[in-house]
């Protein structure tokens, strides 16, 4: 027998760091099992190096088409060697960063990969620590698509974001938010792109008429998309990757699959300790994070809902306030806001129109392009929108959906109106700044009326 602790955080991603952190604020003696670097895979592997490498790819594309603002640069260029030095730097100081955190809290790391014993408690090693609580943090792993194994130029969107050289072409398997934020960004690397998605959509989560925006968009920038176009006949021949997409051949330096990602569970001992599974293979939960084993929690991809950082994030808070036994509020998973960082981006929260028609809902939509507003062509954002979905007997919001560069940071104002029962109407008589791309929502509620001004 180890340590003995209050809390055992398993897994020290998005989640379960910020778990940890909020146990041991709570006063509670508190560990995290971690095998790899702090920060989990969000931090070091996906959401954090995605997006700095989203971000070069923006500076490039803005330097390459500045004339027309008026600042001529004579040659931009892609250095990706410092590309990947500044990606592996970002990564790494905000890994540091939780590990600040955790000392600054005196939260312990045990190094290594731990599981549960049958008495719910976690065994890392040789080494069995008890627990009062466990909280499992654990994330997700990669889905293969059925007949197509991961290796050689056949790589997963962790392998595609850190390529050692820039490929000449690339075909993406995936056309959800991961694949889009690869395609998106290499495109405008100067990488020919291939954008494969078997769906009927890019984008399958989204509005229909956002992913039509996307993809409008995506083709004018070069990217080749193919929808409704499932992948075979995949041969690695060593020096590129030849495959079949509905009628079509294609072949790329690389080959991306980007379609999905299922919990991590499988080191868990989950039926030892009697924690029970959903049918789709996510453990159950309730609305507190606990399991069937009340001494057990779960969160983010290991649960129900999107599998997103900062879902996870929120409900490692809630287990941490249940096992401190203090007042908390409960993760209402259908009020997590999506956010997609292509170029434009992405950003949705609730029922897409369609959804909320067949959940009976009585529907009413606004929807604005940015185009309308002034700030549109001053910060040039004019490819995008803005479509509110409510519905008709008291104006409740549903469901919003925003297409453009700052949609990810503008979602949150629609989360926080739904979130406190605000309607359509009372949005459309909150004022907003000028000139913003965010009035762009107030004319998106003034729509649902029929009364955009600048429509």
């Amino acid at each position: 027998m180890a340590d003995s602790y209050d809390v055992i955080v398993i897994g020290g991603g998005p989640g379960g760091y910020v778990a940890a952190i909020r146990a041991a604020q709570l006063g509670l003696n508190t560990a995290v099992v971690e095998k790899d670097k702090a920060g989990g895979r969000c931090l070091n592997y996906a959401c954090i190096p995605a997006k700095t490498m989203l971000h070069t790819a923006e500076v490039l594309d803005d330097a390459q088409n500045s004339a027309e603002l008026g600042v001529k640069v004579s040659k931009a260029s892609l250095d990706w060697n410092a590309l990947a030095k500044r990606r592996a730097d970002v990564s790494a100081g905000l890994s540091g960063g939780v590990e600040m955190l955790w000392q600054k809290n005196k939260v312990t790391r045990i190094e290594g990969e731990g599981s549960l014993t049958d008495d719910g408690d976690v065994k890392v090693g040789e080494d069995v620590h008890e627990a009062k609580a466990v909280i499992l943090a654990t994330g997700s792993v990669a889905m293969a698509i059925p007949g197509i194994d991961f290796g050689g130029r056949v790589i997963d969107t962790w392998g595609a974001w850190s390529l050692e050289s820039q490929p000449k072409s690339l075909a993406v398997v995936g056309a959800g938010a991961s694949g889009s934020e690869i395609a998106s960004a290499y495109i405008r690397f100067g990488t020919a792109v291939t954008l494969i998605e078997m769906a009927p959509q890019i984008l399958p989560l989204e509005d229909k008429d956002c992913a039509r925006v996307v993809e409008r968009t995506f083709k004018a920038q070069g990217i080749a998309v193919a929808t409704g176009a499932p992948v075979a006949d995949v041969v690695d021949t060593g020096k590129s990757v030849t495959f079949s997409y509905g009628e079509e051949k294609g072949e790329a330096d690389y080959l991306v699959i980007a379609g999905g990602r299922a919990p991590d569970v499988e080191p868990l001992n989950l039926s030892g300790a009697k924690v029970e599974l959903e049918e789709n293979g996510k453990i159950k939960v309730d609305e507190a994070q606990r399991t069937s084993n009340p001494k057990i929690y779960a969160i983010g991809d290991l649960v129900r809902g999107p599998a997103l950082a900062h879902k996870a994030s929120e409900e490692g808070v809630v287990a941490a306030e249940t096992i401190a036994d203090v007042p908390t509020h409960p993760v209402d998973v259908e009020l997590i806001p999506g956010a997609t960082f292509c170029h434009p981006q992405v950003a949705s929260v609730g029922l897409t129109e369609a959804q909320a028609k067949e959940a009976g809902h009585d529907v009413k939509v606004g929807k604005f392009k940015l185009g309308g507003v002034g700030a549109s062509a001053v910060y040039d954002d004019r490819e995008g929108m803005v479509k509110i979905v409510a519905d008709a007997k008291y104006g409740e919001i549903v469901g919003a959906h925003i297409v453009g560069n700052s949609a990810c940071d503008m979602i949150s104002e629609l989360v926080n109106v739904i979130a406190l029962e605000g309607g359509y109407q009372e949005l459309a008589r909150i004022v907003h700044p000028h000139p913003t791309i965010s009035e762009a929502i107030l004319d998106a509620a003034r729509a649902v009326d029929g009364w955009a001004t600048h429509a």
